[in-house]
């Protein structure tokens, strides 16, 4: 009778996790974790400087930059809490109301991000497609008005989330399988009916994956214009102007499919594996996205050599 009461009590804190059975380690690990989100919040926040106060950035494709640099920023800031009590602390756990805010967050930027992608995919369409008409097509209004509304697509596509987790009733188990919160993880452990919850996060995953149906269209269109141009350096000098991009889409998107392939047919994989490539896929792109821009684009190079080449003289 005392365990039936036990099991049916409410839950109002879930407990995440660092890595399971390196607990001994976790400020160890912390110290790169760290690294890695200063880089990458110190990283994106010069692109969006950059950007901002560079008259010569004012251009489509560095607007497009801009959002991905947000959508990354956001990103970092929304995991920051928890991965550090976590590793710093060994504080894994969070309040319900808590957690269901940081999944809104993580949710709605990562949306935000693979819409941005998408939109970038079709940026680079459209300039190697009709070079004449790419200005007047990517008006600088037209770029603020695509931009507000994917941002404004992506809040609204996860706005529910919070909402149909609250309606929810959480009993006996309480630890997540993340150093962070995600919709999927947490409505398994409700022991009420969370079909809502299944069919919705359904939809929303499905969404993501036309995203990346829509990037993968884009860049078979992009093959066939290249393969059409006769000299191999034309051919090379078209693809150049895309690789930045491509970059950043398998940094996003690998570890998300990964993920989801190892939970739907790896269930058996330790869970250390899970929990990496987790954190690879809020660590990684937000560090590395601001890298690759840096390295390819010879504008944002120059401007940031310039200002370091300043500040030494």
């Amino acid at each position: 009778m005392l365990v039936s009461n036990a099991s049916e009590m409410e839950v109002f804190t879930f407990f995440l996790i660092g890595i399971p059975g390196m607990e001994h380690a976790h400020i160890w690990i912390a110290m790169p974790i760290c690294l890695i989100y200063l880089l990458a919040i110190l990283g994106n926040c010069i692109i969006l400087f950059f950007i901002k106060t560079e008259a010569s950035l004012h251009e489509p494709m560095y607007y497009f930059l801009s959002m991905l640099a947000f959508s990354d920023l956001g990103l970092s800031i929304s995991s920051l809490p928890t991965m550090l009590r976590i590793f710093l602390f060994n504080a894994t756990g969070i309040s319900s109301d808590a957690c269901f805010a940081q999944e809104f967050f993580i949710h709605g930027f990562s949306a935000m991000e693979s819409s941005v992608l998408l939109i970038m995919s079709v940026d680079r369409f459209i300039a190697i497609y009709n070079p004449l008409r790419y200005t007047s097509i990517f008006t600088s209004d037209r770029v603020i008005k695509t931009g507000l509304f994917f941002s404004g697509k992506s809040i609204l596509l996860v706005f529910p989330f919070p909402f149909i987790l609250k309606r929810l009733k959480f009993c006996g188990k309480s630890r997540l399988s993340h150093s962070y919160c995600l919709h999927q993880d947490v409505m398994k452990l409700a022991c009420s009916n969370n079909r809502v919850n299944i069919i919705y996060g359904l939809f929303v995953a499905l969404t993501a994956m036309l995203d990346l149906v829509c990037i993968s269209v884009s860049y078979m269109l992009i093959l066939k214009i290249v393969l059409g141009i006769a000299s191999q350096k034309g051919r090379l000098k078209v693809l150049n102007t895309c690789i930045s991009h491509i970059c950043a889409v398998l940094l996003f998107y690998v570890p998300v499919i990964t993920l989801a392939i190892i939970h739907r047919f790896a269930k058996n994989t330790s869970a250390v594996i899970k929990v990496i490539i987790a954190d690879t896929f809020l660590l990684v792109p937000p560090l590395m996205n601001p890298i690759v821009y840096a390295v390819k684009s010879q504008h944002i190079r120059n401007h940031i050599m310039g200002k370091l080449c300043e500040k030494q003289s």
